[in-house]
């Protein structure tokens, strides 16, 4: 027998036994025989046991060494809702009781916060200005004209009712007030003339208290064509009338 056929049949009886142990192989698998992962065998057996835990203690298993997410999220919710109570329970800031804007921001001049003068001007003829200012530390009102008695008389003189201003004139802390006093016609005009030599000034009708600023050491010529002008924030407004 030569060599070559000595190879051929060795090839055969190897394919053959090699085909057998295939067929034995495919054989106990079939069976329930042959080689089993144990590896997945014991992760399933893990699982089939912590799913039987879970049913016994009427939870859901998450997976071993791991927290529970649904109760995190439960006590994360009641830590927010701890959180949000303890903001709703503090105090508010308190409210502003009262605001000092309310109270009036000026008052009446009275004679115990001013100094008053009369001054007999040149021009325009026969007039008297008188000037009150304001010596106390908060400002003070001049309403109205002034009330103004000469020496003896029985009344006041009225006033020129267009002389009337459009706002009551304020006095700060040393501002002055103006009004005038024409004393008697220009023209020689009025009758029931006499000499004056004192002077008391009521700011306005209502007052209680008067000035009482010097005249003249001769005094001065009233007539009954006296008249006065309302109080004015300036000078030059009052000597107009």
């Amino acid at each position: 027998m030569s060599t070559r056929t000595r190879r051929t049949r060795r090839t055969r009886m190897f394919v053959t036994a090699a085909l057998a142990a295939t067929a034995l192989t495919l054989t106990a698998c079939e069976n329930g025989e042959g080689v089993v992962d144990e590896g997945a065998s014991s992760g399933s057996a893990s699982t089939s046991a912590s799913t039987d835990s879970s049913k016994e203690s009427g939870g859901t298993s998450t997976g071993a060494g791991q927290p529970d997410p649904a109760g995190s999220a439960s006590e994360g919710s009641t830590g927010g809702a701890a959180g949000s109570g303890g903001t709703t329970g503090s105090k508010g800031s308190s409210g502003s009781t009262g605001s000092k804007d309310t109270e009036p921001t000026s008052t009446r001049c009275s004679t115990t916060s001013t100094r008053t003068t009369a001054t007999e001007v040149s021009r325009p003829l026969n007039h008297l200005l008188l000037t009150v200012t304001n010596t106390g530390s908060k400002n003070c009102d001049l309403i109205g004209y002034p009330a103004v008695r000469f020496s003896e008389a029985q009344s006041v003189p009225p006033a020129f009712e267009d002389s009337k201003p459009q706002a009551v004139v304020t006095l700060a802390p040393g501002e002055s007030g103006y009004a005038s006093v024409l004393l008697s016609a220009a023209d020689g005009s009025g009758s029931d003339g006499y000499t004056a030599k004192s002077l008391a000034v009521y700011f306005d009708k209502g007052a209680s208290a008067a000035a009482h600023p010097s005249l003249p050491a001769k005094g001065v010529h009233i007539d009954d064509s006296i008249r006065v002008s309302y109080w004015q924030s300036t000078m030059a407004d009052a000597l107009t009338w």
